[in-house]
């Protein structure tokens, strides 16, 4: 079965896209207008575009990549699932293919580079060797690499995971009961570039951007706090993907999240998958979630 290689970018709708470009310059990603949007830049290339054209924020659509002799083969694996294709936004002009999930959302399919990683990403945190200094020195605050994954709120978790099987031969990573769920390439990918959470309407919950250490995610959740960014959620360990984060809520209600040292699964690997009890879903260690983490702030 045909399979996506990557998650390329999110788009979102929003109020106010200058507060936007704010809080992700803030956030280390470099802005550039693109058209009637914004576009949000990492290293490794477009993670986003804000469109300001809505009362409130909503999602417009997430992007996923694939090598350039499968948009023929794709586009048939789709149709023979009875997926309806749609027509393209406006703003995106590749030859690209476009339908809906079942709560709706615009689903893109790109031919456009890999963004996922090859191989897992290297540890760069060493422990200090004696006689040595370990803290990091201080400095400009640390910049996100890339653009690892996005969650969406679903009505229903499991039937959004089955679609998405199909869909984009995306494969079911872990789970915690109807609660929550974790989804992964299988041409190798983090443990997962699309997850899902359940809630009582479509929503966009966040957007994460990998570092390169643990001190990273430290001195950019200072770095954000400083800058008036108060709420969120961390500094913590993940249990299911394994990944060290910090969440920052954006001026939305939902968030972007730093993250490091997520677990990889190769191509060829034989996974098993779990379905994690509900205690241990959200983290190993770290502070209680705040109770507005929950919380769907988009409107349909």
């Amino acid at each position: 079965m045909l399979a996506v290689h990557s998650l390329d970018h999110f788009a979102l709708d929003v109020p106010d896209a200058s507060a936007g470009g704010t809080f992700y310059q803030d956030f280390g990603l470099a802005t550039a207008v693109s058209g009637n949007s914004l576009e949000l830049r990492t290293p490794n290339g477009t993670a986003g575009f804000l469109y300001e054209r809505a009362p409130r924020k909503k999602l417009n659509h997430l992007a996923f990549g694939i090598a350039r002799e499968e948009r023929a083969p794709f586009q048939k694996q789709l149709e023979a699932a009875g997926i309806r294709l749609v027509d393209a936004p406006k703003e995106i002009g590749t030859d690209a293919l476009w339908f809906r999930d079942p709560d709706e959302n615009l689903i893109g399919v790109l031919v456009v580079p890999r963004r996922a990683p090859a191989v897992k990403t290297a540890r760069h945190q060493p422990p200090a060797g004696a006689g040595e200094r370990g803290a990091p020195e201080q400095g400009p605050a640390p910049r996100p690499q890339r653009l690892g994954h996005s969650l969406l709120f679903a009505t229903d978790v499991l039937r959004s995971v089955a679609f998405y099987e199909r869909a984009l031969g995306l494969r079911l990573s872990d789970r915690s009961g109807e609660l929550v769920a974790f989804m992964h390439t299988p041409h190798g990918s983090d443990h997962h570039i699309l997850a899902f959470g359940h809630s009582e309407r479509p929503g966009f919950h966040h957007a994460s951007f990998e570092v390169g250490s643990l001190d990273d995610i430290g001195m950019a959740a200072m770095h954000m706090a400083r800058k008036g960014y108060l709420e969120g959620w961390g500094t913590g360990r993940h249990y299911i993907g394994s990944n060290y984060f910090h969440y920052v809520r954006d001026p939305w209600g939902s968030f972007a999240e730093y993250f490091w040292d997520i677990d990889y699964i190769p191509e060829g690997c034989v996974w098993e998958t779990r379905d994690v009890p509900a205690e241990f879903a959200l983290h190993v260690w770290g502070p209680a979630p705040p109770p507005y983490f929950f919380q769907n702030t988009e409107e349909r």
